[in-house]
């Protein structure tokens, strides 16, 4: 990173449901990336071990916030966003399907002023696609079509988790999703306001449901119609 980009903050919002198995290591991870970040996760009242781990993290670098009960991700993500302080946010799920070393080539054009918002994808145009026969992909396939057919996004992975944003702009949406709705609804909101998505490729190591995925068919319903109302709605 140049000069100037050491004087600009990362805030790394980090939502957590159950997460005990990786929860240290994406930590570890994310504290490894050279850039000057806070660290912010939200325990969105975890059944398994993953409260009392965080409990015994006293870092200042890691601020911590333990919802009273399970809320949904996007609860989370959006208590994360207020409690920001840095220049640029990025939101970071507490699995290790995403590698933090991305970031650099994430946080990038916001530096150099090129775009306020930028998203990993996962399936750039140049890389072989994944078999349709994977249901997860499938749906990213009808939300990424939707956000192009509705907005004129021209993107290619709309619900990939490497959503990265200048905090003015991502605080200056008025987001009130609660479950896995607020991939979509940002990307609508941030395309009415006429900002334009950049995308850059991101590493990917999926993970599935017996590992620990937690969004379902019923998840994606919901995402196609916060997609198809945020067209109509303010």
């Amino acid at each position: 990173m140049n000069k100037k980009s050491r004087s600009i903050k990362l805030s790394v919002v980090m939502p957590a449901y159950n997460e005990e198995k990786t929860i240290k290591e994406i930590i570890k991870k994310v504290k490894a990336v050279k850039i000057p970040k806070e660290i912010i996760i939200i325990d969105d009242g975890s059944k398994d071990s993953t409260r009392e781990i965080l409990k015994g993290i006293k870092e200042s670098d890691i601020r911590i916030f333990l919802n009273r009960k399970n809320v949904g991700k996007s609860y989370s993500v959006r208590r994360g966003i207020k409690e920001a302080r840095g220049d640029i946010i990025i939101i970071q799920d507490a699995d290790l399907e995403y590698d933090p070393q991305d970031y650099y080539k994430l946080v990038r054009p916001i530096l150099e002023g090129s775009s306020k918002v930028v998203y990993g994808t996962r399936f750039p145009k140049t890389k072989k696609m994944p078999s349709l026969l994977n249901k997860f992909f499938i749906g990213n396939r009808v939300l990424t079509f939707l956000a192009n057919l509705l907005y004129d996004a021209n993107i290619t992975d709309e619900p990939t988790c490497y959503k990265t944003f200048d905090a003015k702009v991502l605080k200056s949406l008025d987001l009130k999703s609660n479950r896995f709705e607020f991939c979509p609804e940002v990307t609508a909101k941030v395309l009415k306001k006429g900002y334009k998505i950049l995308e850059v490729p991101i590493s990917y190591h999926p993970r599935t449901v017996a590992e620990g995925k937690k969004i379902n068919w019923r998840d994606g319903l919901e995402a196609v119609w916060t997609l198809i109302k945020y067209r109509i709605i303010d």
